[in-house]
C-alpha cells in the first residue's frame, strides 16, 4: 500500500492561488471575447450597420430597376410609336402639320410701368 505524503499548508495555499488565478484569467478572456464580439472589426455593431446599408442598397437597386423599365418602355415607344415621335417633334422642335395655325407670342420687355408720352 502506498501512502501519500502530506504536502502541507503551503501546497494548499499555492493550489488555491492557482485556482483563483485560473478563474480570473478565464473571466478576463471571456470578457475580452464578449467585447470583441460586440465592438470588434467584424462585431455585432458592424454587422448591424452593414445589414442596414445592404437594405438601403436593395431599395436603391429596386428603384433603379423600375426607372430602367420605364426608360426601356420610352425607348420602345420612341422607336415604334409614330404618335409619340410626332408629339416630341411638335413639343421640342416646334414642328407643325400642314393646316395648323401657329400663334407666336412675344414677351413684353417693359418692367410693368406704363409708357408716358414725351412732350
Amino acid at each position: 500500500m502506498l501512502i501519500k505524503q502530506n504536502r502541507g499548508r503551503h501546497w494548499l495555499d499555492w493550489q488555491r492561488r492557482m485556482a483563483i488565478t485560473g478563474q480570473a484569467v478565464g473571466i478576463g478572456a471571456c470578457l475580452w471575447l464578449i467585447v470583441a464580439l460586440i465592438f470588434g472589426e467584424m462585431g455585432l455593431l458592424r454587422y448591424l450597420a452593414m445589414r442596414d446599408h445592404a437594405e438601403r442598397l436593395e431599395g436603391e437597386l429596386s428603384a433603379l430597376r423600375e426607372e430602367t423599365g420605364a426608360l426601356e418602355k420610352d425607348i420602345s415607344r420612341l422607336q415604334h410609336d409614330p404618335e409619340k415621335i410626332e408629339q416630341l417633334a411638335r413639343e421640342r422642335l416646334g414642328y407643325v402639320r400642314k393646316g395648323d395655325t401657329v400663334y407666336q407670342l412675344n414677351p413684353d420687355h417693359t418692367d410693368g410701368r406704363e409708357h408716358s408720352e414725351k412732350p
